[in-house]
């Protein structure tokens, strides 16, 4: 193991292999923190702190030498580090990249704590995160905030650099955080225009495990994206493009062979692992990971956060924006698989709480996204638009309630609809806010006339708009209100903020009020 004093002063030169020993001393060249730091999976009583040594962030190893390093952290009680609450040394493995994960317990409830890591001399920057109230304790007002769908060559994160200066409990990251695309590839939009790349990536469309740890040191240099992570504790979940667009459990749209494709998704989860602030309960174990999980905050709010991803049957028809076909219908289709609908249900049955969120990848408002007069029906079929039994399941699950609100991803546009049952036009079982990218789609793809045209074939939806940017929910006991804040520009510097609008729902009326 490479110590801390070995590191700095080349010692132990008879337990090591030279060549070892060089890169233990080329270690000190560059700053190991320069993927900054990170916390999440907040509890009442601790949260997980993160960090990866990565001095260079091109280099499949982060230019880390092949073996363990100490490092040492420091969680305090106040911003001017005068109170240390708990410290330690945790090893940065060379079989998890270098990456940390320090699971924190026996912290006092509903506070704010500063940390940092140090490795000899270099010390990362103090992050700020908090613990929640706890399960069951009176709690009358929570504010957090929803973001997601970064593609770096789509535009800039300055949507983070504003998400950083809001007073959040937490932020719940609904995936999307990295993209897997190959260097300077020409996408397109949906409408058919060529997107224009802001920044590119480096390396090639991620496949391996060296692949995918390059494109996350890439975004996680970012500094807008540092500073969101600095300053409160994060819930992360994944959806496609951290392994590959438009994946279901075991099938990708692009890898025919299952075997194949699993080597892949294997790399792509142990390297979100690797980048995230999760607890070691969700280490990737025979290619999978553990990710739908709940959390309870106080008697306010418990938190359902699904993986609609690794359980889901395969995409029906052709898996995209298209007509419907038979497939869709099919009562076998699941999104989440029987084991997490499970889990869903005893947890929105167990009570306790005034709200819940289900927090998800995908829309489960069924929208018929024709974007011309007389089309037919059209339906984005990687959603739960393309799984009419299990909607309809969780639909019923959800009526009558007055208490469910649904938060979602992955469309890079604003959305706050009635999650109706019977095909999306029936009872309202509960209001669905669907929130937009933080860069994906660049300053805008979606024209006003087709955005029109959604609004005359959906009468459940009651806004849309198409600007970059989160949302920051606040949850008292009686009203709910989400705020879409949205930036002006994300392909030059400088965009302005400002709240889009704020949609609001009383508890036991599913109804969603504008203003």
């Amino acid at each position: 193991m490479f110590s801390r004093r070995q590191i700095l002063a080349g010692a132990g030169v008879g337990l090591v292999a030279a060549p070892a020993i060089l890169r233990a001393q080329q270690l000190l060249t560059a700053f190991p923190f320069r993927l900054g730091i990170a916390s999440g999976d907040p509890s009442h009583d601790g949260f997980v702190i993160w960090t990866r040594l990565c001095p260079d962030p091109v280099d499949e190893h982060g230019g880390m030498p092949m073996g363990p390093v100490d490092v040492d952290w420091f969680v305090y009680e106040d911003v001017g580090m005068k109170r240390v609450a708990q410290k330690g040394s945790a090893t940065a493995w060379p079989e998890l990249g270098h990456s940390i994960h320090v699971e924190l317990a026996g912290l006092q409830p509903d506070r704010p704590y500063w940390y940092r890591f140090v490795l000899g001399r270099d010390k990362t920057q103090l992050g700020r995160t908090r613990t929640l109230p706890a399960p069951g304790a009176a709690f009358d007002r929570l504010r957090f905030a929803a973001a997601g769908c970064q593609h770096y060559e789509d535009g800039l994160f300055t949507a983070y650099a504003h998400l950083a200066r809001e007073d959040v409990a937490f932020i719940w990251h609904y995936g999307d955080y990295i993209y897997e695309d190959r260097a300077r590839q020409v996408n397109y939009e949906r409408d058919g225009r060529a997107r224009v790349h802001v920044r590119d990536h480096v390396g090639t469309e991620c496949y391996t495990i060296g692949d995918y740890r390059r494109r996350y040191a890439q975004y996680k240099m970012d500094p807008d994206l540092q500073a969101a992570h600095r300053v409160a504790p994060w819930f992360t979940t994944f959806d496609d493009h951290e392994v590959v667009d438009n994946w279901t459990s075991t099938v990708s749209p692009y890898q025919p062979d299952p075997a194949l494709f699993a080597i892949r998704r294997a790399a792509a989860m142990q390297a979100y692992y690797e980048h995230m602030p999760l607890r070691r309960a969700s280490m990737p174990s025979n290619g999978a990971m553990q990710l739908y999980r709940r959390s309870r905050i106080g008697d306010l709010l418990t938190t359902h956060f699904l993986d609609t991803r690794q359980y889901r049957s395969p995409l029906p028809c052709k898996g995209g924006f298209e007509p419907t076909c038979p497939a869709v219908a099919d009562p076998k289709q699941t999104v989440l698989g029987g084991a997490q609908q499970q889990w869903l249900e005893r947890g929105l049955s167990d009570g306790g709480s005034r709200w819940n969120l289900v927090a998800q990848q995908v829309m489960m408002m069924p929208l018929d996204r024709q974007s011309e007069p007389g089309g037919g029906e059209i339906r984005n079929l990687d959603s739960w638009a393309g799984y009419d039994a299990a909607r309809e399941r969780m639909a019923a699950r959800f009526a009558g309630r007055g208490d469910v609100i649904v938060m979602t991803g992955d469309e890079h546009q604003n959305f706050a609809g009635e999650l109706r049952r019977q095909g999306g036009k029936g009872e309202v079982a509960a209001p669905e806010f669907v929130v937009t990218s933080i860069s994906s789609g660049g300053d805008g793809w979606v024209r006003p006339e087709v955005q029109a045209q959604l609004r005359a074939h959906n009468p459940a939806l009651q806004y849309v708009s198409d600007q970059r940017g989160y949302a920051v929910c606040e949850v008292t006991r009686d009203l709910w209100q989400t705020r879409f804040r949205g930036v002006d520009q994300v392909t030059t510097p400088g965009g302005a903020i400002a709240t889009l609008a704020t949609a609001s729902v009383e508890r036991g009326k599913p109804a969603i009020n504008l203003s």
